[in-house]
């Protein structure tokens, strides 16, 4: 069956060696032409789709404020648009294979910035929430694509680096959207906020285009349903993706439900910090940003399941930290579990495309959609627990998460020792 058969892209010709990673390989690798203004349009798309899909999360309480609705309510706004997103990336992924990865990229980030325009004009609580769903389902044939776009053009030993570099990319658009919007709706209200944003969405939705260069090694695969679907069971039937799949929504249960929360958590009592200041806690996404980018040496230091059991480690002992009731005990609570969030995430994510070697916007599409639906279900139940149980009960939805992860990674450990075992041993 070829490729197009199949719904995957692949390389064109013979531009691509039998060999991967040999002198006359044309994909890119760094320092190489054109890898620098890749990296630096997929780290500005990483910004726009990070900033855009939660520019509402550090505004919740005054969103709650001004609407009259509690913390599980106004947490739609965030779940809203991860779910949209969720639902909406794998049909974007498909498209992506048949009109190009760039393409898709670049009329998903226009569409998400023209709906940012009209956010800051909700009438309503629901009216937000709609928008914010639309807005999120634009944004999906980003993810997925910019992951397969990387393992078509990028040389297979810096994927890990430079789908590292992406995950950066959403580290900073994260942080500086809820800093950003912090202190803009201290002095000028949520409103504002979110239009600011929307405007430095626009400047980096214009860079992206104009850097990332033309993909080399993309063909057009099938928009048939029966292929697509054909593609996705394939992956669904693979156990090592459905782990890592899992995995991703799992980290992002704990990301979501803490970083939904946390916002209600330090503006109460015994903390009663100002608006701009909470914003400004968003700053630790910078060691997201760090330790994303390092996820590959990482990696080749303690392999794929070591960096994991590392990842859920940090991640736990900042849930634990956390529950003190001294701020500096909670900043380095988020430290540690942003930390290990964004090792683990791009971990998982570099692994799902290392894994597929047919329909990989599918393979990614798939992990996004499972990784977002653990956004959309952190958000949710971390605010209802936040509500009935107070930060511990956000804490310990968390720790919950933390160990599905711990589990699903010891699983495959043992996985991987008894399909070793059951290698026939080479005559000698």
């Amino acid at each position: 069956m070829s490729p197009a058969d199949t719904g995957a892209s692949t390389t064109v010709g013979a531009s691509l060696p039998a060999s991967p990673d040999s002198p006359t390989d044309s994909r890119m690798a760094p320092g190489g032409p054109g890898y620098r203004r890749m990296s630096l349009a997929l780290f500005l798309a990483g910004v726009a789709t990070f900033a855009l899909l939660y520019s509402t999360q550090a505004l919740l309480p005054l969103i709650s404020g001004e609407f009259g609705v509690a913390a599980g309510e106004a947490s739609w706004t965030v779940a809203a648009a991860t779910g949209g997103l969720a639902l909406f990336v794998l049909p974007m992924s498909a498209l992506s294979e048949r009109y190009g990865r760039r393409t898709v990229m670049t009329a998903s980030l226009a569409v998400a910035v023209a709906v940012g325009v009209l956010v800051p004009f909700a009438p309503s609580i629901g009216a937000l929430v709609v928008l914010r769903a639309v807005q999120g389902a634009a944004l999906a044939g980003l993810p997925a694509s910019a992951t397969a776009y990387l393992a078509e053009e990028v040389r297979p030993r810096a994927l890990v680096t430079a789908i590292g570099l992406f995950v950066a990319g959403n580290s900073v658009g994260g942080m500086s959207g809820r800093v950003i919007t912090g202190w803009v709706a201290q002095e000028w209200g949520w409103r504002v906020a979110v239009g600011v944003i929307g405007a430095l969405a626009v400047a980096c939705a214009v860079a992206f285009r104009l850097l990332l260069p033309a993909p080399r090694h993309f063909t057009p695969g099938s928009l048939r349903p029966r292929v697509l679907l054909g593609t996705v069971r394939d992956h669904l039937a693979n156990p090592l993706l459905r782990r890592l799949y899992a995995i991703g929504a799992l980290f992002m249960t704990v990301f979501g439900g803490v970083y939904t929360v946390i916002g209600y958590r330090l503006t109460e009592q015994p903390f009663g910090l100002p608006q701009g200041v909470v914003g400004s806690i968003f700053l630790v996404y910078l060691v997201g940003t760090v330790s994303a980018s390092t996820a590959g040496r990482l990696v080749g230091r303690l392999g794929r399941r070591g960096a994991l059991y590392l990842a859920g480690g940090t991640t736990a002992a900042g849930l634990l930290l956390s529950l003190g009731d001294r701020l500096a005990l909670v900043l380095l609570g988020l430290v540690l579990i942003t930390a290990g969030f964004f090792a683990g995430h791009a971990v998982a994510s570099s692994a799902v495309s290392r894994t597929a070697t047919t329909g990989r916007a599918q393979a990614s599409a798939l992990y996004q959609s499972a990784y977002y639906v653990g956004s959309s279900a952190g958000s949710t139940v971390g605010a209802l627990a936040f509500h009935s149980g107070g930060w511990a009960g956000t804490v310990g939805v968390g720790l919950l998460a933390v160990l599905g992860v711990v589990g699903i990674t010891l699983y495959g450990t043992r996985a991987a020792r008894v399909a070793a075992r059951r290698e026939p041993v080479p005559a000698h």
